[in-house]
Formats: structure tokens, sequence, C-alpha cells
């Protein structure tokens, strides 16, 4: 079934993100309404507190490895 956007507004963003993802307008338009759905499903105060609590791990000072000469090395485009 062919998908047909009327709305020049709509094809416009469709055609800007299918660009972006480099996928056809109809997966674009798919993917998006799939991402609304879901974010849809759990308010959003939830959503913003897995977010929080993502960064609070991610940021722990325990999980980071120490570094050492060979790292700062690559950093810098060294051998």
């Amino acid at each position: 079934m062919a998908l047909h956007i009327r709305g020049e507004r709509a094809a416009k963003l469709a055609r800007k993100l299918a660009e972006r993802k480099e996928v056809s307008m109809t997966e674009a338009v798919i993917a998006a309404l799939e991402a609304a759905l879901a974010r849809g499903e759990r308010p959003l105060p939830e959503r913003l507190a897995e977010i929080a609590a993502d960064a609070r791990r991610l940021g722990d000072p325990r999980r980071q490895r120490v570094s050492g000469k060979r790292d700062t090395d690559a950093l810098w485009g060294g051998s």
C-alpha cells in the first residue's frame, strides 16, 4: 500500500527525517509513529526518572576505569 502525504508541511518533515535517517519516507514515518506511540505509553515523569537514574549510574566515579599513558596518547593521536 502506498503512502500519500497530502499536507505540504507533513511531506517536508517526512522527507527531512527520511534524508537524515537515510531511509524511505514510508520507513521514516513508520519509525516516527512507533516512537511517538512508545513515548505515549509511559508518563513523562517516569521516563525522566529513568533517564536521571541512568545519568547517575553512568556518572558514578566508581564505575570509571583509570586511564593511563596509552589512553592519553590515543586521544592525542599518538601511538
